[in-house]
């Protein structure tokens, strides 16, 4: 599936940009066309994009302006993120590829500015990504924070331990809940309200592992040390409990195979729907 976004003409003085960094360029240009049609939010296109020579630092201005507390201010985030970043170019080629996930998956996004500014699933996700550097670094109290924070503001839920691939997309994100040993892998698509949960107290690696193209339907609980395999299907509201395999839909309680994923990239198409001729009896 293929989407074409809202495109603009780039000016004269930005063809040099556009060369190096074609994605900036027209988000920049996106927030000036928001400036001519909405007067009002001038401020917010001023501060959250022109303002910032970059892609990764507009996302960390957007990060550090919705999670600044009290506790933790805005500029202290600003300064950890970007630290972050400048030692780790994989944190801003991950958030490169979420954003084309969001704006290749999601047909309520019409220009790339929208992740950026609007959609907490995308804020929720590149929260943990640094949460997950923090973590790694034995950071555990920064990280800790985040993930608190981000569950407070975001209403995710992703603990920093968590691998997580790029090319990712949270679809509304609300109710997510994401353990500390489970594995998500590069260009998986989650719906809202989904679990990757244990089954208990157990200590070790314990939660779900989902693999690469992997599509799981809103509200899905997948609970324990399981594997769903490769541009596996996962229908809204399952609860899986086992391993599912590649190329397969599941769904029910508890979660069976019903047949064919129905495509070659679930994630991609984002195809919900368990059409007649892709279930067996």
């Amino acid at each position: 599936m293929t989407k074409t976004l809202v495109s603009h003409p780039a000016s004269h003085g930005s063809e040099a940009v556009t060369r190096l960094d074609p994605l900036w360029t027209r988000i920049r240009l996106d927030a000036q066309t928001a400036i001519k049609n909405e007067p009002a939010l001038s401020g917010l296109m001023q501060s959250a994009v022109l303002a910032h020579d970059g892609f990764a630092t507009a996302v960390i201005g957007r990060l550090a302006s919705r999670l600044a507390h009290p506790a933790v201010s805005y500029e202290v985030l600003m300064g950890t993120l970007g630290d972050l970043v400048s030692h780790d170019p994989l944190l801003t080629e991950a958030m490169v590829a979420d954003c084309l996930a969001v704006a290749d998956r999601d047909p309520a996004c019409t220009r790339l500015l929208e992740p950026l500014l609007y959609f907490k699933g995308y804020h929720a996700l590149q929260t943990h990504r640094f949460a997950h550097t923090l973590w790694c670094a034995g950071r555990h109290d920064f990280a800790l924070y985040l993930q608190s924070r981000s569950s407070e503001v975001f209403q995710t839920d992703i603990h920093p331990a968590a691998r997580i691939g790029k090319g990712v997309f949270l679809d509304h994100a609300t109710g997510l809940v994401v353990g500390s040993t489970a594995v998500i892998e590069d260009d998986v698509s989650m719906l809202q309200d989904v679990t990757l949960g244990g089954t208990g107290k157990d200590q070790g690696d314990r939660h779900p592992k989902i693999r690469r193209g992997v599509l799981i339907g809103a509200g899905a609980k997948i609970l324990g040390n399981i594997d769903i395999g490769q541009c596996a299907r996962v229908a809204a509201g399952s609860v899986v409990l086992h391993d599912v395999p590649r190329n397969t839909t599941v769904a029910g309680v508890p979660a069976k195979v019903v047949g064919e994923a129905g495509c070659a990239e679930p994630a991609r198409t984002m195809d919900q729907i368990l059409a007649d001729k892709n279930i067996s009896d």
